[in-house]
């Protein structure tokens, strides 16, 4: 079970920052950020160009990953990456097992990188921390915990994961998944409930997350809890921008980490049940799953020809560039969804389901277009690839909404904002107490 202790701090609090100051900032993140990892990796890019002396702190899972982390050291005033295999992450699994603790808030919790962070934090260096996602915020309170001097933190919670497991118990077609979701939920609603009133400040990708995280803290917790603040996920518009390569004939995109569950979902749901319907009036339409590690169940879908599963690919544009239409049949999520804004940043014509909207601000009918169950996604999808002036008319606006909604510059100026608040923040929790 957590529980939450909140009082007055008793010592001296930092001075207030200017939204444009230059900090020294510690940058807890939970993975090696990638391009993959595309919110981490521009936020921490966006802000050294800012100007701030930013220190990344992470494990490192792989030798892959330990070579994406030598590529970010040129950005950093200094990077620390703490070894963290398979291994700990399954010992810490097992520990949080009896707790009240979630498996996604235990899985950074190996001895090592605690110790690491801690030692880092109490050298006084830093005048932020930023933690990065459910599976740093345990891992920076148990380092953070009785150190008087510990930096004001700013939590970017990027999604509320409670509302994803949610979404997922109701509409994931995996036993599996829904059993190990269901096994979670609740300690993770209690979790993140109490986690906001730990923090000086928090961040979140949409609105609707915003209101998740009030209502979650409001049902399980009580007190005071910090302000939370929308970050929206921009674009890397120089990066993703359109090509002049012809697109093929009938081609249709989807892309994502393939082992992220509620893209499997929705990969399967596009090759079981809404192109067969496509199939019956364009035999020749053709079908790109982009991404890594796609379940074999997904990998069987490529004995059709007209079917290419590829996995990883270390650049997602060209298959963008060529592809007629991006199509995102999401059964469910939560925030932002990146392949959306990628696809449309790289003109791109997107078919998306309406939950999409919750945390954009784009036209349907102008900028994408809707669908939900099957048939009215194959409907759009024949309708599109019938249409080439439609084609390039949302190609356009596509591009255009992105360039003025999704600037990560603008993302990281709200950073700056939560940054400057937290350090006036007069309150905060000093334990959350855990079994683990």
């Amino acid at each position: 079970m957590i529980t939450t202790t909140q009082h007055r701090s008793s010592h001296v609090m930092r001075q207030p920052f200017a939204d444009s100051a230059s900090r020294r900032v510690l940058f807890v993140a939970p993975y090696v950020p990638s391009r993959i990892r595309v919110r981490t990796f521009h936020l921490l890019r966006g802000l050294v160009a800012w100007g701030h002396h930013v220190t990344l702190f992470c494990p490192v899972s792989s030798s892959e990953e330990a070579a994406e982390l030598e590529a970010l050291r040129p950005f950093c005033a200094e990077v620390v990456g703490v070894p963290h295999p398979r291994r700990a992450v399954l010992a810490n699994y097992v520990r949080a097992v009896p707790t009240g603790l979630p498996l996604q808030a235990a899985h950074n919790l190996s001895p090592a990188l605690v110790t690491a962070l801690r030692h880092t934090i109490a050298s006084g260096k830093y005048d932020v921390l930023h933690v990065e996602h459910l599976r740093g915020a345990e891992l920076a309170r148990l380092a953070r915990q009785g150190l008087p001097d510990a930096p004001p933190a700013v939590y970017d919670s990027v999604d509320c994961i409670s509302l994803l497991f949610e979404r997922a118990l109701r509409a994931n077609p995996s036993l599996k998944t829904r059993a190990m979701t269901l096994a979670d939920l609740a300690r993770t609603r209690r979790y993140e409930a109490a986690s906001l009133a730990y923090f000086q400040h928090v961040a979140v990708t949409s609105p609707e997350d915003r209101w998740a995280l009030k209502l979650l803290h409001q049902r399980h917790a009580s007190g005071e809890h910090a302000p939370i603040t929308v970050v929206p996920n921009g674009v890397d518009l120089d990066y993703f921008r359109p090509q002049a390569t012809p697109r093929d004939p009938a081609t249709i995109l989807f892309s994502g980490k393939m082992s992220y569950h509620a893209n499997h979902s929705a990969a399967h749901f596009l090759l079981s049940q809404i192109m067969p319907l496509v199939w019956r009036e364009r035999p020749e339409a053709r079908v790109l799953i982009v991404g890594s590690k796609p379940a074999p169940d997904l990998q069987a879908f490529a004995n059709d020809s007209r079917v290419t599963v590829t996995g990883y690919v270390p650049d997602l544009r060209p298959y963008m560039a060529r592809a007629t239409l991006a199509a995102c049949p999401l059964r469910y999520g939560v925030g932002i969804q990146n392949k959306v804004l990628e696809a449309m940043a790289m003109a791109t014509p997107v078919i998306t389901v309406p939950q999409t909207l919750v945390a954009l601000a784009a036209q349907p009918g102008r900028d994408l277009l809707l669908a939900q169950d099957a048939a009215s996604f194959a409907q759009t999808i024949i309708q599109l690839l019938d249409d080439q002036a439609l084609q390039q008319r949302l190609g356009s606006n596509g591009r255009a909404y992105v360039e003025q909604h999704h600037n990560w510059q603008s993302s990281v100026a709200q950073l700056n904002t939560c940054y400057a608040t937290a350090s006036q923040t007069k309150w905060f929790v000093n334990s959350i107490s855990t079994a683990i």
